[in-house]
């Protein structure tokens, strides 16, 4: 009973001791991080604070960086870019089954679709969508591989505000739909209140602040300017 029990509560992601380092300066020193499975979470920080290569660290994709400590992540890790990195010369479904084969497959990729509202697209170029539509697509391509983790690396970045809003809710939606573990990397202090249930704040290479967030829309106020007294920034009143 105690293993299958210690099976259940361990952590989707564990970090002890991270560190990560360029060309002799320090990028992150000493992580430790727990995320269980099933949390939202947002990581916050200035340019050039750790927050995308703790991200690559987390997705195995940091093979050639110097760095020591240990990080346990699932099996089933999809990642999600600011641009949406669709192959112009496949057209959406097959973009979406992208590595996967079979009936079944395809099966998930329309499923998938027709989640993030682009059913009856399956035939398109991916220059035939919207900004906002290719980000629908990429989603929809991270779904499809039905992961334990979810690693979004500023994903609306690129987006206009509207479209932004749309998105946040689409992606809120998919999580409580799918409960992935979500870690989301961004500069935006009101999307991580938005859309996560735990804010971290990156700071010189270490977890400055880490903020569990209520969906209470009355403690948004607080909530911001927290965050964003630990980014070192000042409100203007006036």
């Amino acid at each position: 009973m105690a293993p299958h029990t210690e099976q259940l509560t361990r952590p989707a992601v564990q970090l002890r001791s991270l560190t990560r380092s360029f060309d002799g300066r320090t990028v992150l020193d000493g992580i430790d991080l727990d995320i269980p499975a099933g949390q939202f979470v947002a990581l916050l920080g200035h340019s050039g604070s750790g927050k995308s290569t703790l991200l690559r660290a987390v997705a195995g994709l940091d093979h050639e960086v110097t760095g020591s400590g240990q990080l346990t992540a699932p099996d089933r890790v999809s990642v999600v870019f600011q641009d949406s990195r669709l192959l112009p010369w496949r057209r959406v479904l097959a973009n979406v089954l992208l590595g996967l084969d079979g009936k079944e497959a395809e099966h998930r990729g329309r499923e998938a679709l027709a989640e993030v509202g682009l059913k009856g697209r399956e035939r398109a170029w991916p220059n035939e969508l919207s900004g906002g539509e290719q980000q629908r697509a990429a989603l929809a391509r991270s779904l499809v591989r039905e992961p334990e983790l979810l690693l979004a690396d500023e994903p609306f970045g690129a987006l206009d505000a509207l479209t932004r809003i749309k998105m946040h809710a689409l992606l809120r939606e998919l999580w409580e739909r799918h409960r992935p573990s979500v870690l989301l990397v961004t500069h935006d202090v009101d999307e991580a209140i938005v859309l996560a249930d735990r804010v971290l704040v990156l700071e010189e290479g270490r977890i400055g602040l880490d903020l569990t967030i209520d969906r209470d829309a009355h403690a948004r106020g607080e909530y911001r300017s927290r965050l964003l007294a630990a980014l070192g920034v000042t409100e203007d009143v006036r």
